[in-house]
């Protein structure tokens, strides 16, 4: 929730006092500087500071309005709502153990057409292989990737790579190595970089015979961060 910074950084950036905003929305400097300190305003005056700023109910509580550029708030601002920050997608589909600790479900190649179209199926994610790493950090959900082709180089074709779920794709830094999961190019590995201004990222391998290429925002559905490279087998079935 980012409803208090986000009201104070949409009234600075009005150059509003808090007395002025409050006047024009019918409200006490007090009552206003309470939103600001993450007192929860009533429904219908969300409402009116939503239409105050014409900026959704969505974007004015979940989005981090502060780190977005001047053009994509202007383009939330005139109604194109489109989410660039991952945010908006879904609630992650994962699978526990018996004491209900989170697994690292495994995505192994052939598998990774199935994990397109299924990533929110909780069957299917059941189904995946999973293991523990004991030496992660506890707060990150993990998923573990197997890799294809040579783009990334050293890191082999078939080494699995465990990521972090991205749950704010603007909290990742340029030049991060993810996993990319996309509607139409299913699982791709490469560097990140954010082009978020203009609703894409830049995709690139560390092995310079591929070119980078762009992907528009729309089509990408998850981004896991790079963590560790483990080596095992995983049996066919």
């Amino acid at each position: 929730m980012h409803f208090a910074q986000n009201l104070k950084f949409l009234r600075k950036r009005r150059k509003r006092s808090q007395m002025d905003l409050a006047t024009e929305l019918g409200l006490t400097r007090t009552t206003l500087s309470g939103y600001e300190k993450n007192v929860q305003p009533p429904f219908p005056v969300l409402i009116k500071i939503s239409e105050y700023f014409n900026v959704s109910l969505d974007a004015l509580i979940k989005y981090r309005l502060e780190v977005l550029s001047e053009q994509q708030l202007s383009q939330i601002e005139k109604g194109f709502d489109v989410d660039v920050t991952g945010r908006k997608l879904r609630l992650l589909t994962i699978s526990v153990d018996k004491e209900g600790k989170e697994n690292i479900e495994m995505v192994p190649v052939k598998a990774q057409a199935g994990y397109t179209n299924s990533y929110g199926d909780l069957d299917f994610i059941a189904s995946l292989p999973k293991f523990k790493l004991p030496f992660l950090p506890e707060e990150k959900t993990y998923r573990t990737f197997q890799i294809q082709g040579d783009s990334m180089l050293p890191i082999k074709e078939g080494s699995w790579v465990t990521c972090s779920f991205a749950e704010d794709w603007t909290s990742i830094k340029d030049g991060k190595a993810c996993i990319v999961v996309t509607k139409d190019e299913g699982v791709v590995f490469k560097l990140v970089y954010k082009r978020l201004e203009d609703r894409k990222f830049l995709l690139v391998s560390l092995n310079r015979n591929y070119s980078p290429y762009e992907i528009p925002v729309v089509q990408v559905v998850e981004i896991w961060q790079f963590e560790t490279v483990n080596s095992f087998e995983v049996e066919s079935d």
